[in-house]
């Protein structure tokens, strides 16, 4: 079981940047797939984005491709996700989740491991 912890979500004006990150606890970081989700008040919770093991791999949900970026630092167990040109249909509770499977997955129920999730509000 890995341990997760989200820090970095705040209160930003639109258009601005955000970097979230995510620690994780557990002596094997380098083998899991790490993802990013995000749930929004009253809707359900949606991928953002993935990223495998070594970082060679990456998908993202097509509502944040081309402004957000997900990597990660093996040596410090974090996966981050750079979030540039932040919108307020961005608002939404973000979580970090680990996987052991290989692919850069973007199937929430694949995910065994998840943190306790970052607020990040966007205003308009």
């Amino acid at each position: 079981q890995v341990q997760l912890a989200e820090s970095g979500g705040g209160l930003v004006q639109a258009g601005v940047s955000l970097r979230l990150s995510c620690v994780a606890t557990t002596r094997t970081f380098s083998r899991y797939t790490m993802g990013w989700f995000r749930q929004a008040p009253g809707k359900e919770r949606e991928f953002v984005a993935a990223i495998t093991w070594s970082g060679s791999i990456t998908d993202y949900g097509d509502s944040v491709k081309g402004r957000f970026t997900i990597s990660r630092d093996n040596a410090k167990n974090t996966v981050y996700l750079q979030m540039n040109s932040l919108k307020p249909e961005d608002t939404a509770v973000y979580y970090c989740a680990a996987t052991l499977r290989g692919a850069a997955v973007t199937t929430q129920e694949f995910y065994a491991d998840w943190g306790q999730g970052t607020q990040v509000t966007v205003s308009s």
